[in-house]
């Protein structure tokens, strides 16, 4: 399965795009609306971009009064992102999104590097949003915690249905000339290539701590990319800054990706999942 990293593509924008994926996931929604960080807001690095959004959207009322009903027309499953600043935003969002048949998953943006975080842990806002919605729940999780597995095992056992590794990093890149912060945020999230040994080092870390299902994110831009997400324990991959260059990446990435399973005589992209734990126990749960 193929998807797009959440803020990386506007599908009503190109919805040929969005009609390439198997999934859409839409840009992070919050309870009231959100301006965004000032700009500069995206700076290009030599391994990949910097972005400082800052969670800019209409809002769930505008996301369900506006948006939804014109994603819904693209005939691709959607996902709907959530974040907030308290697990109690987290919980209202859910439970606004539990009745709209047009969402077929929730995606809980844990780790966002350019908004100020909520003061519950990660296991705790999961553990707040389950009761209320019965769609399947997936955890957004950053790289940079302390302990990525036992983060992972603690939202599993809070409810989490899937994972998303990895959200972006905090990175900062200076103006050649001023020598002075890119971005008027100062401080982005960081993706591209120079992301993909880290996320998938969490990929294989927390596939191998807790079994869920995955989908791994960044860095991916070729079929060779997507092949190891899965060996590491992704069930799907999501293309995020690969799609700022290349909006036929989606089709690509599907071909090169069949080449490769093919080529190693496997049967299918489910076969190459965790195949870099053959040797090695697993966890599932």
């Amino acid at each position: 399965m193929i998807v797009n990293a959440s803020g990386c593509l506007d599908a009503l924008e190109a919805p040929e795009v969005a009609r390439a994926l198997d999934v859409f996931v839409t840009k992070t929604v919050t309870p009231q609306p959100r301006e965004g960080n000032r700009p500069v807001r995206i700076a290009e690095t030599d391994m990949g971009m910097l972005n400082s959004i800052g969670l800019e959207n209409p809002g769930i009322g505008g996301l369900l009064q506006e948006k939804l009903p014109r994603l819904a027309e693209l005939g691709v499953p959607l996902w709907v992102s959530v974040g907030g600043f308290a697990a109690g935003d987290y919980a209202e969002l859910c439970a606004a999104l539990d009745e709209r048949p047009e969402v077929a998953a929730i995606e809980l943006n844990l780790s966002c590097p350019n908004v100020e975080e909520a003061p519950e842990s990660a296991a705790e806002i999961v553990a707040a949003a389950r009761p209320q919605t019965r769609k399947t729940l997936y955890a957004k999780l950053s790289p940079a915690a302390t302990d990525l597995p036992e983060t992972a095992r603690a939202v599993q056992a809070a409810g989490a249905d899937g994972l998303s590794l990895v959200n972006t990093m905090r990175g900062l890149a200076l103006d050649e000339k001023t020598l002075e912060p890119s971005l008027g945020h100062e401080l982005g999230g960081y993706s591209g290539p120079g992301l993909k040994p880290i996320a998938l080092a969490a990929v294989y870390q927390c596939y191998r701590a807790t079994g869920m299902p995955i989908v791994g994110m960044g860095g991916i831009a070729t079929g060779r990319d997507a092949l190891e997400f899965l060996a590491a324990g992704a069930s799907a991959i999501a293309l995020g800054t690969i799609l700022f260059a290349d909006p036929d990446a989606p089709g690509r990435v599907r071909r090169e990706l069949a080449e490769e399973i093919s080529s190693r005589g496997l049967s299918g992209a489910e076969a190459a999942t965790g195949l870099a734990h053959s040797s090695r126990p697993v966890t599932v749960a």
